[in-house]
């Protein structure tokens, strides 16, 4: 077993967050007032990169912002997390991508993004990052070229390759896919690919498709894994917490089962060690603010699974 603090790359999208919370806003079309406003650093990878920190791995990051005032704040906010960020690459002329959330009375969350076209333009070939240190990536959809480089170079070196499959259109999870020796994927994104609602169903597809570790995962109702030999489904509960936000839950969870694994974690492990994560992520309200450490999740996946695995 590796020790921990594996180095980790985490490739993808980078955005300011603004947070409302609305206790009614489910309520339908109409005029909200806010309870509670919070701006943060945020972005797929980018939260899964400062929860990987906290986690207590040599995470970096390898995103694209503008070269504005507001890319260099959000650097800054991320590299205080412990996160290396020497790869970010300022774009001049590009705006920093930014992102609208609110989130409801139950903790469920809106989610509105703006990209910029030539902030997320591809990478070129002369900046692309030395990669010989990390012993994992995870990359997410939002910034595909990059994405599917990392997961190409690593996972052609038998490293980790591990791929955050969210909403995207459908040709860049089929670009991406192939590439990675681990797929974990929402229960949209797996849909969007494979045209199964069923989460069980989608996911043995994948791993039969691409021959990698697959695990879909479905917010409360837990996650199904599915290793490539044996196409056997395994349901993994949610633990029971209470609550507040749900914004940043999966990237929390990606962020975990992706250092558990470089740690030489089993996969069974590594699923419930993300499903604790990403449930006390969902206590507090703040997005990526409420990753959590490594003590309190290692104590709530012993309290929910009762097996370390």
């Amino acid at each position: 077993m590796a020790e921990e603090g594996a180095a980790i790359l985490f490739v993808g999208a980078f955005t300011l967050d603004v947070l409302y919370t609305s206790p009614n806003f489910s309520k339908g079309p109409g005029k909200y007032l806010a309870s509670s406003r919070i701006s943060t650093a945020s972005g797929m990878a980018t939260t899964a990169a400062s929860a990987a920190a906290r986690l207590g791995a040599k995470a970096a990051l390898w995103a694209s912002v503008g070269e504005d005032a507001t890319g260099q704040a959000l650097i800054k906010e991320i590299e205080a997390e412990g996160v290396d960020c020497q790869s970010v690459r300022r774009v001049a002329g590009g705006r920093t991508a930014t992102a609208a959330i609110i989130v409801d009375e139950k903790g469920e969350r809106w989610v509105v993004v703006d990209y910029d076209p030539v902030t997320q333009s591809p990478p070129a070939p002369d900046s692309l990052p030395d990669l010989d240190s990390y012993q994992a990536v995870m990359a997410d959809v939002r910034w595909p070229e990059a994405s599917e480089y990392a997961l190409k170079t690593l996972g052609g070196r038998g490293r980790l390759a591990v791929l955050d499959m969210d909403v995207a259109e459908r040709s860049i999870l089929e670009r991406l896919a192939p590439h990675a020796s681990h797929i974990v994927a929402s229960a949209i994104g797996a849909e969007i690919l494979t045209g199964q609602s069923d989460i069980t169903a989608a996911g043995c597809w994948m791993a039969r498709h691409y021959g990698c570790f697959v695990c879909v995962t479905n917010g409360g109702d837990g996650a199904v894994w599915v290793a490539p030999d044996r196409l056997e489904p395994h349901h993994v509960p949610s633990p029971s917490v209470e609550v507040r936000d749900t914004n940043g839950a999966g990237d929390v969870f990606h962020a975990a089962f992706t250092l558990a694994l470089a740690e030489g974690r089993t996969e069974a492990y590594a699923v419930q060690f993300a499903h604790a994560a990403a449930a006390l992520k969902c206590t507090v309200v703040g997005g990526r603010l409420g990753a959590p450490d490594r003590q309190t999740t290692v104590q709530l996946m012993k309290e929910t699974y009762l097996d370390e695995r």
